[in-house]
């Protein structure tokens, strides 16, 4: 009997283990600002590009593991996305913020309703979630009670919260006059990353919840200033502060030359693409 109970608490050990550094996937659904790249009606270079790296769709990440499927921001290309990864399922939506490259897919949300009986939790900050219930007040009346119709289940966050074995923090930051939420993900066994597409400045609060991340994925529109968005200098400048191990910029523009300016940069450094996985765990 005792010898049972050994066995059994083994398997549960190991259980745990497995758990503990479960296998995660960080896939780059979009990595452009929000006219993508190519631009409508625009001969510049990026746009003219055959390279299907510098090609853009709107900036969104889907985050997959065994055990569950995030995905961070719906904009306008998520069909577009979906079909290209072979997205069949989401178990949670996270909000950056209710600009509309970022939540303008929001009736796409539908193909991952058809098959679910409970409601779809959809995360973001109070202004972002007020938002998202004036633009799709349709989806979040009580009337809305069809069987595989988008029936958000609305989870306001103003703290961390724990998505199965991963623990995420916002991070609150400011793109122009918007409160905006980046996003720290970090596993049971201390890998986190964090994502930050739209970002002006970053307030010294939110540095702490940043801490100093095996992966820093981050805002760089352009080399020149914006009044919005982060330049390259200004991305810079956030990661010498924050010491992070790996960087890659996102939400990019066809303003910048990704090749030419990738060549300036440390190792560590780069810019993402479109379809780009991350493994972690």
């Amino acid at each position: 009997m005792e010898l049972g109970k050994v066995c059994q608490a083994k398997i549960e050990n190991q259980r745990k283990d497995q758990k503990k550094f479960m296998q995660h996937t960080l896939t780059f659904l979009g990595t452009s600002t929000s006219v993508g790249i190519p631009v409508i009606g625009c001969d510049c270079p990026r746009c003219l590009s055959t390279d299907p790296k510098v090609s853009r769709m709107r900036s969104s990440i889907v985050i997959a593991s065994e055990e569950q499927t995030i995905l961070v921001d719906a904009g306008p290309d998520l069909r577009h996305q979906a079909l290209r990864h072979g997205l069949k399922e989401v178990d949670h939506v996270l909000y950056t913020h209710a600009h509309l490259d970022h939540i303008a897919g929001f009736d796409e949300l539908r193909a991952f309703c058809w098959k679910r009986d409970d409601l779809l939790p959809l995360h973001g900050n109070p202004g972002c979630m007020e938002e998202l219930q004036r633009i799709f007040a349709w989806a979040f009346a009580k009337t809305n009670t069809y069987k595989g119709y988008i029936r958000p289940e609305v989870h306001v966050f103003e703290g961390p919260f724990s998505l199965k074995s991963l623990e995420v923090t916002p991070i609150p930051v400011l793109h122009g006059s918007v409160q905006t939420s980046g996003f720290k993900f970090q596993t049971q066994s201390g890998t986190s990353i964090v994502y930050i597409p739209d970002v002006k400045v970053i307030p010294e609060s939110s540095y702490p919840l940043i801490g100093q991340p095996d992966y820093l994925i981050i805002d760089c529109l352009r080399e020149e200033f914006h009044p919005s968005h982060m330049s390259l200098s200004e991305s810079l400048a956030v990661i010498e502060k924050v010491s992070p191990k790996r960087v890659l910029f996102t939400h990019i523009s066809h303003e910048m030359d990704c090749e030419e300016v990738a060549k300036q940069l440390p190792e560590h450094i780069s810019f993402s693409h479109d379809t780009l996985t991350i493994p972690f765990s």
